[in-house]
């Protein structure tokens, strides 16, 4: 299992944690995604088939493209 915490600058309402969640949710592996509003960081677990390619390609086809790695 990995646990990985992005920053994401474009996280800007309430609306956006539901968003991100819902849609990273979805990728098979997922363990847990929770958003932050407040922070603008996001953490996700996984397992495979799930990886980090994966995970920063879709958060970027949804407009919230990941902004650095804040931990592995």
């Amino acid at each position: 299992m990995t646990t990985v915490t992005y920053t994401i600058p474009a996280i800007s309402c309430g609306h956006c944690p539901h968003t991100i969640e819902t849609e990273v949710w979805e990728l098979r592996g997922l363990q847990s995604v929770k958003a932050d509003e407040a922070t603008k960081k996001v953490e996700i677990t996984f397992d495979t088939p799930a990886n980090e390619a994966t995970i920063k390609a879709l958060l970027a086809e949804i407009n919230y493209p990941a902004e650095g790695l804040i931990t592995l």
